[in-house]
C-alpha cells in the first residue's frame, strides 16, 4: 500500500519559516520525480516545486528564492524548507510523487501565515 505522509505545516508570522517533510512508503521512492503543491481556499492546486529522480529541482516563480525543495532516498523522503514566508502562501501543502503514468498524492498539510 502507498503511502505519502506529510508533516511539518502549522502557523507562523510573515517573515518567519516551515519544513515540511513527506515521508513516502510503498513506493521504489529513488525512481519517482517528487513534487510539492498548494491549494489555498477558492483556487485551483498549483505546483510549487518539484524534484526529479536525479535531483533537478524546479519552482514556482512565486516561491523562488524562498522556498528549497529536497530529498532524501535513504529515508524515502522529501521536504520543502519555506523561508521568508508570506500570507499569501497559505494553503494545504500536498506531496506528490509522480513516475510514468502512475502518481499518488499525501492527505495535505495547512500552511498558515499571518499578516
Amino acid at each position: 500500500q502507498v503511502q505519502l505522509v506529510e508533516s511539518g505545516g502549522g502557523s507562523v508570522q510573515a517573515g518567519g519559516s516551515l519544513r515540511l517533510s513527506c515521508a513516502a512508503s510503498g513506493i521504489i521512492f529513488s525512481r519517482y520525480d517528487m513534487g510539492w503543491y498548494r491549494q489555498a481556499p477558492g483556487k485551483q492546486r498549483e505546483s510549487v516545486a518539484a524534484i526529479t529522480s536525479g535531483g533537478s529541482t524546479n519552482y514556482a516563480d512565486s516561491v523562488k528564492g524562498r522556498f528549497t525543495i529536497s530529498r532524501d532516498n535513504a529515508k524515502n523522503t522529501v521536504f520543502l524548507q519555506m523561508n521568508s514566508l508570506k500570507p499569501e502562501d497559505t494553503a494545504v501543502y500536498y506531496c506528490n510523487a509522480n513516475w510514468v503514468y502512475v502518481q499518488y498524492w499525501g492527505q495535505g498539510t495547512q500552511v498558515t501565515v499571518s499578516a
